[in-house]
């Protein structure tokens, strides 16, 4: 383990901030890596090691796992169609800076106040036990490093996309080929090992990876000083023998029985600081937000010293692929970002001068504390070149009518005994196949498009259950997504950008006992999607009772990928699976379920 700072801690007072004094600290930038800005292809080194770092005015140094030593880690900087190659060197020392704790689950009605989510620190004995009921979580704190990289949202090959399984430990190096040919997009990198990635990320090994193209730069949008990334996350932090807050970070979860609930913590942290604050002129400036939490959803609004909304000021012109078609206001109630979800968001500060306005969140969980980052606006005029142009892209890419289809259900937890929440891979049963209804591992949906009752059996479930999905290369997927009930879920699908076809909400009836469905789902109504929902996205929230749908063509590289929840402890306790991407011509001879080793390729 790695000692803690010994210099003098502060005292933790009840909420909502502990004790922390709000705004005191500058927001921080991650330093910019611009490999390939001479115009070639570019080789680079970012090393994994241990280090220390101030996450607010007022607290001890926390012992933080970093690239390059940056937390945050550095952003990446490169231009399309340039070919990066990335040596992931593994230099960490010690074991886990952190222990994750259990506490029980409190009962219905408890004060926001009194959650252990909203609380630093958790109950011990005189000799530091923990007491009423915590429990630490085995084997945390002797966890070594063993690191594998994933470049989020990137198109890659797949002996670069950071397989689960094809981690390192210490003096070992994960190399990589990013040929960066998307349009220009603000991707992230974070750890991805298998069953530890929540804790890898909790650690802190996550930064930003900014792709650039001529049509970015001829927009003549914000950019130097006033384009800054914002990389939020949550945290919690360990106290002391008096109730100080010792700056050690703490992985603290409720837990029903076996079942851990994802961390959320009490603590906001932007680019590494706990509630900073960003002095600005009074211009225009764009924000490249990444929600980089385990499991908080943020519902972003921009609010002034009385609390009144400042959203007017701020327009959105991209997701998580890349540039929307042409700027979108902010929902009415405010902008949600769930866990990996991205937004481009230009906010114009003239109308602001001589003011504070305050980022805050929302959303029905959200900390004691709701503010997020304040934003200091000057006074006096500043020179701003910059333009908002009507038009920012051509839109996404027209998908043909006729594809292959990808099903998958969501189910809660407590199906089949089991803890957590499960994915579930489908295959359509033919009309022979149906067995006697209802039964196990099996689920009908009345598909709204065309009246017809569709009946599933689950096929995989477990991340090492076989590969069930093989898809062409160049083909065009729609990937079906449903939520049989349980919590909502941000799925991720490597590799791709996916345009979103439709949300659709009903009433699911699946039996836990069961382990299925005892009516079809049906009665679908269509949700509209929001206007940043049109672009090119890689994640996406399917709530339980929706059917989310989307479709993307797999037409570059070719491998084994994943997809998952990007609630990382939902990743980690098994709602995970593999892919395969191969040649069309490969997939005549390669037999797997549903197909025959001479029959041409008939879809996933």
């Amino acid at each position: 383990m790695v000692e803690i700072s010994t210099r003098p801690v502060v005292a933790a007072p009840d909420g909502p901030t502990f004790g922390l004094t709000k705004f005191l600290d500058p927001l921080s930038v991650p330093p910019v890596l611009r490999p390939t800005a001479h115009g070639c292809d570019a080789d680079l080194t970012i090393r994994a090691i241990t280090s220390r770092a101030r996450l607010h005015g007022e607290l001890p140094e926390t012992v933080l796992w970093t690239y390059d030593g940056h937390f945050p880690g550095p952003t990446i900087e490169v231009r399309r169609d340039r070919m990066l190659r990335v040596a992931w060197t593994n230099e960490v020392t010690g074991t886990m800076p952190f222990a994750a704790v259990r506490i029980p689950q409190p009962p219905a009605g408890t004060p926001p106040e009194d959650l252990p989510a909203n609380r630093p620190g958790y109950p011990r004995n005189p000799d530091g036990s923990p007491a009423d009921g915590a429990t630490l979580v085995d084997g945390v704190t002797e966890l070594p490093a063993w690191l594998v990289t994933h470049l989020h949202g990137a198109d890659a090959n797949a002996g670069s996309d950071g397989w689960a399984h094809n981690a390192v430990l210490r003096g070992h190096s994960q190399l990589t080929e990013h040929p960066n040919r998307q349009p220009a997009t603000a991707l992230w990198y974070h750890d991805h090992a298998m069953a530890v990635t929540r804790w890898n990320v909790h650690a802190g090994l996550f930064g930003a990876y900014w792709i650039r193209d001529d049509r970015e730069r001829a927009l003549g949008l914000p950019d130097g000083e006033r384009e800054v990334p914002l990389l939020i996350c949550d945290r919690n932090l360990d106290t002391g023998a008096t109730g100080e807050l010792t700056g050690r970070l703490l992985f603290k979860v409720p837990a029903i029985g076996t079942a851990m609930i994802p961390f959320t913590g009490p603590f906001t942290l932007v680019n590494g600081t706990i509630w900073p604050h960003l002095e600005v002129d009074p211009a225009a400036y764009r924000f490249r937000v990444v929600n980089t939490s385990n499991a908080r959803f943020y519902r972003l609004n921009l609010i002034d010293a009385d609390g009144a909304s400042e959203n007017a000021v701020v327009r959105q012109i991209g997701t998580d692929g890349g540039l929307l078609p042409r700027p979108v206001p902010l929902p009415a109630d405010g902008l949600v970002l769930a866990p990996a979800e991205r937004a481009d968001l230009v906010v114009d500060f003239r109308r602001a001068r001589d003011r504070s306005l305050r980022l805050t969140n929302t959303a029905a969980d959200a900390p004691l504390e709701p503010d997020v980052m304040q934003f200091r606006v000057r006074g006096g005029r500043a020179r701003d070149t910059s333009r908002l142009p009507d038009v920012l892209s051509a839109g996404p890419v027209h998908l043909p009518g006729d594809h292959d289809q990808v099903w998958v259900g969501l189910v809660p937890p407590g199906t089949g005994g089991e803890a957590h929440p499960q994915l579930w891979e489908l295959r359509e049963l033919a009309e022979h196949e149906i067995p006697p209804l209802p039964a196990a591992d099996v689920v009908q949906v009345t598909d709204p498009r065309t009246g017809r009752t569709r009946t599933f059996r689950r096929v995989a479930s477990l991340f090492d259950d076989a590969v069930s999905v093989f898809i062409a290369h160049d083909a065009v997927v729609e990937w079906n997504f449903i939520g049989f009930g349980g919590p909502p879920h941000p799925m991720h699908i490597h590799l791709v950008q996916f345009q979103i076809q439709a949300r659709r909400r009903f009433t699911p009836d699946f039996d836990l006992q069961l382990g299925g469905t005892r009516t079809p789902a049906a009665g679908f109504t269509d949700v509209p999607l929001e206007d940043f929902e049109r672009g090119r996205k890689d994640t996406t929230v399917v709530d339980g009772g929706e059917w989310v749908s989307v479709l993307a063509r797999f037409g570059e590289s070719t491998g084994q990928f994943m997809y998952h929840c990007h609630i990382l402890d939902h990743e980690d306790e098994g709602m995970m699976r593999p892919f395969v991407v191969h040649p069309r011509e490969i997939a005549r001879f390669h037999p797997h379920p549903g197909s025959h080793p001479h029959e041409p390729y008939r879809g996933a």
